[in-house]
């Protein structure tokens, strides 16, 4: 079956109203668990051939946030998809307004290589609950878990339901090319652009969740060995390949030296004196991004100021111990792009105003994240700079919750999903005023006479 042909077949299957009713939807989210759960040693060994990653890691980040997000989804979508009655105004007297949330129709969901399983199986969690049909591209340099993901959907639902096409450039373009009705995209900025430039000239709504460099902020009030031993571990998770990874490091230099000593000794406490020989520590997706990380580490040793400790490496593996770049700079190599790797610069503050002002100068992070006891500084910051999500005092955590939004602002993306908010990517609100028919408000009827100084009166 072509794309095209594809698309019709899950556009004709979405109008007869099939995907429509809650029973549905739930039965299909509890087939989804069960080939999940039966494949979960099958996802385990394909994460491992593609990144690397540790059973216990890739469980805990591929498949038990997806498999809350199911068992929250059959909960909730009940309730979710129920028509709410508002108040319908003084002119749709007698009568109610019916809010009413209808599913988009024909989604496309593209997904990244780092974290190959959530990333492509929790979007699609939301578009059935929705009452969706969706076609999956999950992307080609996580090879063995986008195939298997394909694998485990088509074998599971009929293609007019629910199908994955595996892939590379030529079949992201090809789908792009379809009308869908709507797309969620995960990915880089770049590709973010061309996604969304594909969907403006079907008018197609988007969900981007893109990234960015994220800040982490370390101030003179916070508990440093607490502080070092969360960021080395959101750093170190999945070897910084993470959308949502901290970036850079912004460090009081009241308590620079110290927060570094805990940084190593952190590390060292996770994978030991040779993280690049550790077989739990994961790896690069492949040679390319092994040697742009390499290449941005020897950058660094060549700048002058710079103490850059760390960053041996195993070619036949493809691991990079992280690399600590002490006294970065704002203009350093490590600042010029979104790292995606086991990259640390540790960029000394010592005013909070310019740390800030820099901070706002920068486009528009994904996450942001804040180490302090200071109630007032956490006010100032969270109040005044814009990003996607972050933590207080912990980095990554915030993403592994179903109870609040995941995304980004601005060049980190835009949209969000998870829990409810991914039930509400996937539908759209349709109003329906419903009017009774046993009475009829005569105060917007001509004539008009004296209404209007009556109608003055209810404002």
């Amino acid at each position: 079956m072509t794309t095209q042909g594809l698309v019709g077949a899950q556009r004709a299957f979405f109008d007869s109203g099939a995907t429509r009713p809650v029973p549905f939807r739930k039965e299909m989210l509890r087939r989804l668990r069960r080939a999940i759960l039966e494949r979960e040693a099958e996802i385990l060994a394909a994460a491992k051939a593609d990144l690397g990653k540790s059973d216990f890691e890739a469980f805990t980040t591929e498949v038990y946030l997806v498999l809350g997000e199911i068992g929250l989804m059959l909960r909730k979508v009940g309730p979710w998809a129920r028509p709410q009655t508002r108040y319908p105004g003084l002119f749709n007297l007698p009568g109610k307004a019916v809010l009413h949330r209808d599913p988009h129709g024909v989604c496309l969901v593209m997904s990244p290589w780092n974290y190959p399983f959530q990333l492509s199986v929790m979007p699609l969690v939301g578009a059935i609950a929705a009452g969706n049909t969706a076609v999956l591209k999950p992307s080609a340099y996580s090879k063995a878990t986008s195939a298997l993901v394909a694998r485990m959907i088509n074998e599971t639902f009929p293609a007019e339901y629910l199908h994955a096409i595996e892939g590379g450039r030529d079949v992201n373009a090809d789908l792009l090319a379809q009308r869908f009705d709507y797309i969620f995209f995960t990915g880089s900025v770049a590709v973010g652009k061309v996604v969304m430039e594909a969907a403006a000239k079907h008018l197609t709504p988007v969900t981007l969740e893109l990234g960015g460099k994220s800040p982490c902020i370390v101030d003179e009030t916070a508990d440093v060995a607490l502080a070092a031993k969360r960021a080395a571990w959101g750093k170190c998770l999945n070897s910084g390949q993470t959308c949502v990874a901290p970036d850079y490091f912004l460090v009081h230099e009241r308590v620079k030296e110290a927060f570094v000593a805990e940084l190593r000794a952190a590390i060292r406490s996770f994978f030991g004196d040779e993280p690049h020989r550790n077989e739990e520590y994961p790896r690069m997706i492949n040679e390319h991004h092994f040697r742009r990380i390499l290449g941005l580490i020897e950058g660094e040793r060549e700048t002058a100021g710079r103490t850059v400790t760390g960053g041996r490496a195993d070619a036949a593996t493809l691991r990079i111990e992280p690399a600590i770049v002490e006294n970065a700079g704002w203009d350093g190599p490590a600042m010029e792009e979104e790292l995606f790797g086991p990259i640390i610069p540790i960029i000394p503050w010592t005013d909070e105003a310019d740390l800030t002002n820099r901070i706002l100068a920068r486009p528009r992070p994904l996450a942001l994240y804040l180490f302090t006891r200071n109630k007032a500084q956490k006010r100032r910051v969270f109040s005044r700079v814009p990003f996607g999500g972050g933590c207080l005092n912990d980095t990554v955590m915030h993403v592994a919750t179903h109870t609040v939004p995941f995304g980004g602002t601005g060049a980190s993306g835009m949209g969000g999903y998870h829990g409810k908010a991914s039930f509400d990517t996937f539908t759209r609100s349709k109003p329906v005023i419903e009017r009774a028919l046993f009475a009829d408000n005569p105060l917007r009827y001509a004539p008009f006479g004296k209404k209007y100084g009556i109608f003055r009166k209810f404002l």
